[in-house]
């Protein structure tokens, strides 16, 4: 029985890693989707990299649907394609309107609050997984 016990704890484990991997990369997708159909700061990429993010996304998200029985690895690797899209774009925006004095401040405070809930929703829906 302790046996048992043991394997559903381990298999309960790795379902809950993989519920994570999955929402996670979900949640990125469409708050990154969100983000960039803001218009404060939408506007504020070029239309090139927008495509590229929007693309990125529709990606992912079509990557998602089809793959809804991936191992945890791989909802991490989409992830970190993902990411390795996104943020050099976000970064690049950033630094952009860095140098553009109140405005930039204001974008990038928006942004990173809209980063911040991001975050917070991830937790959440890793509490409430437990």
């Amino acid at each position: 029985m302790v046996q048992e016990a043991e394997k559903y704890k381990a298999e309960d484990e790795e379902h809950k890693k993989k519920v994570e991997a999955k929402n996670s990369l979900e949640n990125y997708a469409y708050n990154m989707r969100n983000i960039i159909k803001d218009e404060k700061i939408g506007s504020k990429l070029s239309a090139a990299d927008k495509k590229i993010i929007e693309d990125s996304i529709d990606q992912a998200i079509t990557w998602l649907h089809n793959n809804q029985l991936a191992k945890v690895e791989e909802f991490e690797d989409k992830m970190k394609e993902l990411e390795g899209i996104c943020n050099p774009i976000i970064a690049k925006m950033y630094s952009a309107g860095g140098d553009a004095g109140g405005a930039g401040t204001v974008m990038q405070v928006e942004l990173e609050l809209m980063i911040l809930l991001t975050m917070a929703q991830v937790v959440v829906l890793v509490l409430i997984l437990r």
